[in-house]
């Protein structure tokens, strides 16, 4: 491959790598809101997307394997593809997540307590798409400033989840078993949703670290 066709392919790269992230975002949010609204057919849409985010992200693996084998980039060329190749696959393991949101609205009934979900969800949101603003643009203290922040997201989750098990210890269901079961489910489903939010924080870390690593040679937030 001559050099210029070389670039190309890279520069190629990061856009289809951004490309991936900003519809894995839009399937988060989709989620999200089709938690928060009960909208069955958007939940179903989410739940339908996942197979195509599944297809982009082997594929766009299949280019990154190729240019490895094929051109043998060194330096920060070899660090580039190989950061974006982990990034893939925390963006499809995202989308995984959007996944279960839309599972989890079609059998929510609207209620969530004490526990914003709409703000957990805009936190991690929001970190995600610093993470990968900060690939676009070669931003190392926006990788910093991502992990830095995650330790924010985690004490939400857990005052969430710890907001999610008082108010099962205070609600009052007597000899009814079926309301006793409907009970556990919404606990169960509202921890699982706060989980799953807690850890796209977790993957959008991981995108700022591997971003961190092919821009400076750092390994300071990989773990």
């Amino acid at each position: 491959m001559p050099r210029e066709e070389y670039q190309t392919a890279l520069g190629d790269l990061r856009a289809d790598v951004l490309a991936l992230g900003a519809d894995v975002v839009d399937q988060l949010e989709a989620g999200l809101t089709a938690l928060d609204t009960g909208d069955e057919a958007l939940a179903r849409e989410v739940i339908d997307a996942d197979a195509a985010i599944n297809d982009r992200y082997l594929a766009l693996e299949s280019d990154c394997v190729d240019l490895l084998a094929l051109q043998q980039p060194v330096a920060s060329d070899l660090r580039f593809v190989a950061a974006s190749f982990k990034i893939l696959t925390d963006l499809e393991r995202v989308g995984d997540l959007a996944t279960n949101l839309g599972e989890y609205a079609l059998s929510a009934d609207g209620e969530s307590g004490d526990v914003d979900v709409d703000a957990i969800g805009a936190d991690a949101v929001d970190q995600l798409e610093t993470a990968l603003a900060a690939y676009e643009s070669g931003d190392p203290d926006a990788c910093r400033a991502v992990a830095a922040r995650d330790d924010d997201l985690d004490a939400l989750c857990q005052r969430a989840s710890e907001a999610v098990v008082r108010d099962l210890l205070e609600r009052e269901t007597g000899d009814d078993s079926w309301a006793a079961e409907r009970v556990l489910d919404d606990v169960s489903r509202l921890l699982l949703t706060v989980r799953d939010l807690e850890r796209v924080g977790d993957h959008a870390v991981n995108v700022a670290a591997r971003t961190l690593y092919m821009l400076e040679n750092d390994s300071e937030l990989l773990y």
